[in-house]
């Protein structure tokens, strides 16, 4: 049974930063790829972030030079540093992990992921 579990979500001010920590409860390089998404009320899940076993990371537009993915295998634990918050970047985040292959071809699509936490709030106010 995979778990992950996400923490650091938190109230921010705009220009302000966060990280954001998952922890898995198998190692992360057993994983082919892990990623973080989120989901505004009304929206739908879109991908953040997201790296590959072999080191490559995907960020989607509108976090780039922002956000940044990293993974510290020896703690299991996958991370989210997010500087210059926007109060767009309010969401509920959440952390996946897949060990589906095609996983490294779609980094930031919902769908190649299998493995979900429960999701930490994210508010940034202007």
């Amino acid at each position: 049974q995979v778990q992950l579990v996400e923490s650091g979500g938190d109230s921010a001010q705009s220009g302000g930063s966060l990280r954001l920590s998952c922890g898995s409860s198998r190692p992360t390089d057993s994983y082919y790829c892990m990623g973080w998404f989120r989901q505004a009320p009304g929206k739908q899940r879109e991908g953040v972030a997201g790296i590959e076993s072999e080191g490559r990371t995907n960020y989607a537009d509108s976090v780039k030079g922002r956000f940044t993915i990293s993974q510290d295998n020896g703690k299991s634990t996958l991370y989210l540093q997010m500087n210059s918050l926007k109060p767009e970047d309010t969401a509920m985040y959440y952390c996946a992990a897949s060990r589906n292959l095609d996983c490294k071809f779609w980094l930031l699509l919902p769908a190649e992921y299998n493995y979900w936490g429960q999701g930490a709030q994210v508010t940034v106010s202007s």
